[in-house]
Formats: C-alpha cells, sequence, structure tokens
C-alpha cells in the first residue's frame, strides 16, 4: 500500500449473525444481491479462537433441503489475478444478458491494486503473517476463489475510455435509458466530463454479513483519498479526483399497485421498491439524477417476490455528497 497506508485488519469479532453463515441450495434470498452462492467447501473458522471446524443441519419442512452453518471470519485484500474467476462470477449478470467485454472489465478491476478491494474467508496463517497489512492472500490450494465474498472498486470512465469493455458499458447505458433529459446528462458524464467520473462497482454474494459493509465502502473511499496523493504520476493522481461517481444496481419494483391492507397488517408486500443491497437507497437519495429500466435475465424468484419484477437502477452521485453517504449508511446499519 503506497505512503504506508494499511487496510483495516481482519473483522475477528463481529456478532453472531456475521459468524454464522447460512449455505442454502435454495434461491436468493430477498433483500440481497441476487447472486448465485459461493462454495462452502473450504469455509472453517478462522481467528485466535482455534475452534474446530462446526456446521449442523436441519430439515426443511417443505421441500427437505439442508441448511448447513459454518463459522467464517473475513478480512479485506487487494485484488490479484488469481481472484479472476471469483469476481468475474460476481460481475457475471453486471449489464444483464448483453454480450460484452466482460473478461476485459475483470482485468481492469484486477490491475488497480491501489484503489479496491475483495473480501475473503481469512485463515490463520494470514493472520499470523500478514494480520492488517493487506498484503496478499496464500491460500494452500492456491485458489482462492472458493474464499472470494465480495468486491468493490472505482474505475475513471476517461482514463479507461478506449478499452472495449467501457465502450461496450457506455453503448449499453444509453441504451437502456429512454428519457431524453436524463440521456443528455448520462452521456455528458460518460464523454466530456468522463475523465472526472468514477464507475463505481460493489458486488456481493447474499450471505455477505450486512456488518461489513461499511467498512467496505470506507475502505475504498480512504483509498480513494491516499491515490490523490500516493499516486506515482500527477496524471494518476488526478485520475482519483472524482466529481461524480456512477452507479449501475439492481432494485426490486412492483408490478402492481399494492392492495389496501390493514393498520395491523405487518404484511410489508406493498413496498413499491425494494432495495437488494441497503446502501443503494441512500445512493439514490443523494443522486442528481436516476433512472430505471427492465432487465431481462431469466429469475427463479421466491414466492413472496411473485408480484415485483427485477430492474436496473443507473444513478449519478456527486463527489461531494459522499461524506454524508457513509455516516447514513453507518446509521441505517447501526440500526439493523
Amino acid at each position: 500500500m503506497p505512503g504506508g497506508r494499511k487496510r483495516p485488519a481482519p473483522f475477528l469479532a463481529f456478532s453472531s449473525f456475521a459468524r454464522s453463515l447460512i449455505f442454502s441450495a435454495a434461491a436468493g434470498t430477498p433483500g440481497q444481491d441476487n447472486m448465485p452462492r459461493p462454495p462452502s467447501k473450504r469455509a472453517k473458522p478462522a481467528g485466535p479462537s482455534k475452534d474446530e471446524d462446526r456446521s449442523s443441519s436441519e430439515s426443511d419442512a417443505e421441500d427437505g433441503e439442508e441448511l448447513q452453518t459454518v463459522q467464517a471470519d473475513f478480512a479485506f485484500f487487494d485484488p490479484k489475478p488469481s481472484d479472476f474467476h471469483g469476481v468475474r462470477l460476481l460481475l457475471k449478470t453486471y449489464l444483464d444478458s448483453k454480450p460484452w467485454d466482460l473478461t476485459g472489465f475483470v482485468d481492469l478491476i484486477l490491475a488497480q491494486t491501489t484503489v479496491g478491494t475483495v473480501v475473503k474467508l481469512a485463515d490463520e496463517e494470514e493472520e499470523e503473517e500478514g494480520q492488517g497489512t493487506g498484503g496478499e492472500k496464500t491460500s494452500a490450494g492456491g485458489n482462492d476463489d472458493d474464499d472470494l465474498f465480495g468486491l468493490i472498486s472505482v474505475l475513471n470512465l476517461g482514463r479507461y475510455a478506449e478499452h472495449r469493455c467501457i465502450k461496450d458499458l457506455k453503448e449499453y447505458l444509453l441504451a437502456v435509458c429512454s428519457d431524453k433529459d436524463t440521456k443528455r446528462q448520462l452521456k455528458s458524464l460518460l464523454e466530456e466530463k468522463a475523465s472526472s467520473v468514477g464507475l463505481l462497482v460493489c458486488r456481493r454474494f447474499v450471505n455477505f454479513p450486512y456488518e461489513l459493509v461499511p467498512k467496505l465502502y470506507d475502505a475504498l473511499f480512504d483509498e480513494v483519498s491516499w491515490a490523490t496523493e500516493d499516486e506515482p504520476t500527477q496524471e494518476l493522481q488526478d485520475s482519483f479526483r472524482f466529481k461524480h461517481y456512477l452507479l449501475l444496481v439492481r432494485m426490486l419494483e412492483r408490478k402492481t399497485p399494492a392492495k389496501h391492507k390493514a393498520k395491523n397488517s405487518k404484511d410489508d408486500d406493498d413496498e413499491p421498491i425494494i432495495y437488494p443491497k441497503l446502501e443503494d437507497e441512500i445512493f439514490n437519495e443523494l443522486s442528481s439524477w436516476s433512472f430505471t429500466f427492465p432487465i431481462r435475465s431469466e429469475q427463479s424468484p421466491q414466492q413472496e417476490m411473485k408480484n415485483y419484477k427485477e430492474m436496473g437502477l443507473v444513478m449519478a452521485v456527486k463527489a461531494e455528497a459522499i461524506p454524508k453517504f457513509r455516516k447514513k449508511l453507518e446509521a441505517l446499519v447501526s440500526e439493523q
């Protein structure tokens, strides 16, 4: 890490929610990213407690599926080439079903190590040798993909403008934006203002502990700030002086108007919008402008989500709003 900066130490002592991950063959949980679940075969306790591996299973009354509870500890790491397949899996549906240069996009994220984080299961070897250093992970099996649970990064749209993946992304965003005035603002960010626009990418699996979400964003925005001082050239430093952030995320929108419900009813099915990632509601609240569009990827929504359709959501957020975002996110997670 340039300038002697250090990443946060591995998170080894958060609540039982974060330490008990439920791996299930069922579809994604409402209120979380609709992502495939990562393999759990290598999940093991990692921390000073030296506990034995622990798992439990129980029968599901309706479908007989087994639930396995696995203790796990997490740590933040710089991206590296061996993370390729894990990151590619997380980004597989980033542009819905559009054919595009996904491989090139993953390569850009992995090549930018000064700003960007992947979250993995921690193991004892890492904690003893590199706790809090942000050093590279050294798994005995050499296959880090099994341990990758999330990623966050931001790419300067001007710096990478000539890369095929960024050209594909711009073409896609302009194609799905139907409002003329919004498209004009979007085009401005993608073209003449691109050198000061950061594409903020955050993807994670459904069982990612929500307690870590503020830390994940803190790590990103701290690194952006450090990069404006620590990068070796003025050009690189300036490439992280963002004025706007552009986000492409997903949300759930109710298909039909909600039916009237009794005052004492606790049924939340009448919510007009559900944000799978809790922070996206804050981003949308703080955004200068946003728009939604239908996505076509095939899904198998759970029964309680049958009245909702998945939509793409594009948001433009001014960099000056980020301090307020960080405070709101921390407060929101504290309330959970």
